[in-house]
């Protein structure tokens, strides 16, 4: 079985179904909405298939609020446990994997707790959108935040 998985900044291809391991809260730190670290190792991990609201680069104090609640948000759900992380290639052009110019030199990862998405969680939530990539490179960051 061929599994193929789109998700925001990430395509991965693979034989055969990918499983991801579990792992213990403590492991994960919350940088933003959309961003942890693993371990506490660089890079920094961006997670895939939406887009939450900036914190520190916000355009608008509503950017800023949404921001911090999706973080607060996130930070709840990896509490909770049943975490299983997954590393998967950025969609970045080739040869930018690991550079600033691939997500700031982030790498790309998937995070679920208890069998969910947390995309999808806070997308439901409204904490965050939808932001899906293609193989090698992403469409323009959407950002609702500051709309009128």
């Amino acid at each position: 079985m061929t599994r193929f998985f789109i998700a925001g900044c990430a395509t991965l291809f693979l034989a055969t179904p990918a499983f991801a391991e579990p792992n213990n809260p403590a492991d994960i730190w919350v940088i933003d909405g959309d961003t942890v670290r693993i371990h506490d190792k660089y890079p920094n991990v961006r997670l895939v298939g939406f887009n939450a609201p900036e914190i520190h680069n916000a355009s608008c104090p509503a950017e800023a609020e949404l921001g911090a609640r999706a973080t607060r948000r996130l930070r709840e759900l990896v509490r909770a446990g049943g975490l299983d992380f997954e590393y998967v290639r950025c969609s970045c052009p080739e040869g930018t994997q690991g550079t600033f110019v691939c997500n700031y030199g982030r790498t790309c990862g998937t995070l679920r707790t208890t069998g969910r998405d947390v995309g999808a969680i806070l997308i439901e939530e409204g904490l965050a959108v939808a932001f899906v990539c293609s193989t090698n490179g992403c469409p323009k960051t959407p950002r609702p935040w500051c709309r009128p």
